[in-house]
């Protein structure tokens, strides 16, 4: 099993200019161990629903769901459609253990996220990752949710609680399930910390993909709840709607 990492310094050697880029192997010229070619060929996401960043064919729309049915978070950031090279790097991070891949995707997640602040985007007061069911973090030895806003919470100036959220229960993997599935699946399954006060707070949930969201509405409905001014949600992709491509 794998400990949970907790480096102060990157998880790759930065080589100054001689750094490679971690997709093609060619010298990098930027601050990330990327090449400027394949970062413009990343799916950046585009047109998408103002609320859920649901993919969609023009810009400044809301969704049919978020729409007809408001979900419990504020707003939803993300850098990428669920496609390739993204998918395959959040696989290889998550799955197999590639820090390299998720702490690069992580690095340009700040980028994106700061120029949404510049942009006049309100902060957060904390950052709040996604919690992993005891069984899975046990296997999987790391939680990617909070690896990721430990890497945002340093450069961004915001700071990270990773133990305000419990997951109280374990439950099937949500990859294999439906909208209603999921939403099922997660019944009484999260809680705060019994210490945990988030009265009048502006939380940023932080977790590596969004799906069908009811992961992010079951958890802001709880953070709400519980006395909170409001909750975003922070991510590497969004996924489209099953069916559709990105």
């Amino acid at each position: 099993m794998r400990c949970q990492p907790h480096y102060k310094s990157p998880v790759y050697i930065w080589l100054k200019n001689e750094q490679s880029c971690l997709l093609c192997g060619e010298a990098t010229d930027t601050p990330q161990p990327i090449c400027t070619p394949c970062e413009s060929e990343l799916p950046w996401l585009g047109d998408q629903c103002s609320v859920c960043a649901l993919p969609l064919p023009m810009a400044g729309l809301r969704c049919g769901q978020c729409a007809t049915r408001p979900p419990a978070f504020e707003r939803v950031l993300a850098p990428w459609a669920y496609d390739f090279p993204v998918d395959s790097l959040i696989t290889r991070f998550k799955h197999q253990g590639k820090w390299p891949f998720g702490r690069l995707l992580g690095e340009l997640l700040v980028d994106s996220l700061q120029h949404h602040f510049d942009e006049g985007l309100e902060r957060p007061d904390l950052l709040v990752p996604v919690p992993l069911a005891a069984r899975r973090l046990r296997q999987r030895g790391f939680n990617q949710a909070a690896m990721l806003a430990r890497w945002l919470s340093k450069p961004l100036q915001i700071p990270c609680d990773e133990h305000l959220l419990r997951r109280t229960q374990d439950t099937p993997a949500q990859q294999a399930l439906d909208a209603k599935a999921r939403r099922r699946n997660l019944r009484h399954v999260f809680a705060l910390a019994p210490d945990a006060s988030v009265r009048r707070q502006h939380l940023a949930l932080v977790d590596d993909v969004l799906t069908t969201g009811a992961t992010a509405q079951t958890l802001a409905r709880l953070l709400l709840d519980a006395g909170a001014a409001r909750v975003d949600v922070y991510c590497l992709a969004r996924t489209p709607k099953p069916g559709e491509s990105a």
